[in-house]
């Protein structure tokens, strides 16, 4: 199982972390974000890894990682910096990861065994760590529905309501060649404005609006994202203080 993480984008909602590093190289508890997640990977069994490279890209090329380039990374968004990684996508069954989260390798064994061409991780106790982030979680929240079978049926509509969250999606995806050929077909639809702009959940959608199943793999905390200087503050705080911290991302109760 091939992985894939997405390091393109300026990461300027972290502000000054980010001013002369990727936002995938910031620093949490002492080591960058993406060593966390080759860690997680590695411990998974999953590679070789790949890392879609945009901003300050020749600071990434550290070992343990091919790279991919997106050289328009500043005018283009997530899915066209995936698309970079098509040589990959095109052969390979392929994990993908948002460069600014963390997970255990518990999370990315269980996605790698699911079945499905196109399938993403969500976590259910989602609730838990947005409340610990936001003063008021749903101002951040987006609709995450399944249907009876588990499959996603609707993601990222702003919503008030708890009742259209079923969970949080994580940024950690998995597509097989023909999940990406479907992929594929939908961008070749779209003029080059708008595949520019198309971010994941706009592109996930429209693949379950052309009746592409999606499915979905849960999990029950252990995971974080790191958006802004107060998320990776949070974090920090919580790893230096005393007992497990229920969302360590390595799944295995102690802290790093």
């Amino acid at each position: 199982m091939h992985a894939v993480i997405l390091a393109a984008g300026r990461g300027s909602r972290l502000g000054e972390r980010t001013r002369n590093l990727p936002k995938c190289l910031t620093p949490l508890a002492g080591r960058p974000l993406l060593h966390w997640q080759l860690e997680a990977l590695g411990a998974a069994g999953a590679g070789p890894v790949a890392v879609v490279r945009g901003y300050m890209a020749e600071k990434l090329a550290g070992p343990g990682y091919q790279t991919f380039d997106n050289p328009r990374w500043a005018e283009t968004n997530m899915v066209l910096s995936l698309a970079c990684a098509a040589p990959w996508l095109r052969a390979f069954p392929c994990l993908v990861a948002y460069s600014d989260i963390l997970y255990g390798p518990g999370a990315v064994t269980a996605l790698a065994a699911a079945p499905g061409d196109i399938t993403l991780t969500y976590d259910r106790l989602w609730l838990q760590l947005w409340s610990e982030r936001f003063q008021d979680p749903l101002a951040d929240a987006e609709s995450f529905r399944l249907d009876a079978a588990g499959n996603l049926v609707e993601i990222g509509r702003r919503t008030s309501s708890l009742a259209d969250i079923q969970g949080q999606y994580m940024g950690l995806l998995k597509f097989t060649p023909a999940g990406w050929a479907r992929v594929e077909r939908e961008l070749e639809a779209l003029p080059q404005e708008r595949r520019d702009r198309l971010d994941m959940t706009s592109l996930l959608n429209r693949l379950l609006q052309a009746g592409t199943p999606i499915g979905t793999v849960p999990v029950q905390g252990g995971w974080c994202e790191v958006d802004n200087p107060s998320d990776a503050d949070l974090y920090e705080r919580r790893l230096a203080g005393p007992g497990p911290w229920s969302h360590d991302w390595r799944g295995q109760g102690r802290r790093p």
